[in-house]
């Protein structure tokens, strides 16, 4: 992939969790320059989650925003929002409620529902394909 984010510059600053910082913008490319930076084995991570999120919904925009990749439907708004932490990467659902399976993690917000994934998960991947095709259909957040 050929861009200018992080060509020649310094690597990106892990904020405290082990977070990339990565300027705001909207596209691939800071996305996939976040997915990058993502430390150690939350890189693989990324990389898998970002191919079944495209592979679910092929027009799924992006962007990085609060150095947090989101997906969403133009113009709809976001669905889903992927944050690492110190021991897992979480994913957010903002209208997570409204899944079913309505995923594990619970939130202070109602609709929004998280699910935690660490190093030595394995995750159900049709599970979590048919939680991001059911998201990407639902109103999404504005961000």
């Amino acid at each position: 992939m050929s861009g200018k984010i992080g060509a020649g510059t310094a690597e990106p600053k892990l904020l405290s969790g082990g977070n990339p910082q990565i300027p705001k913008g909207y596209g691939d490319e800071p996305v996939q320059a976040y997915i990058a930076a993502m430390p150690g084995w939350k890189s693989e991570v990324g990389r898998k989650l970002d191919a079944l999120i495209e592979k679910a919904v092929p027009d799924a925009a992006k962007a990085v925003k609060w150095n947090t990749p989101l997906y969403g439907i133009e113009g709809q708004g976001w669905f889903l929002g992927v944050h690492c932490f110190a021991r897992y990467v979480k994913l957010t659902f903002f209208r997570g409620a409204s899944l079913y399976p309505v995923p594990p993690g619970e939130s202070k917000t109602a609709e929004t529902r998280y699910l935690n994934i660490h190093e030595s998960d394995t995750w159900e991947e049709a599970q979590l394909e048919s939680w991001i095709r059911q998201a990407s259909l639902l109103p999404g957040e504005k961000l």
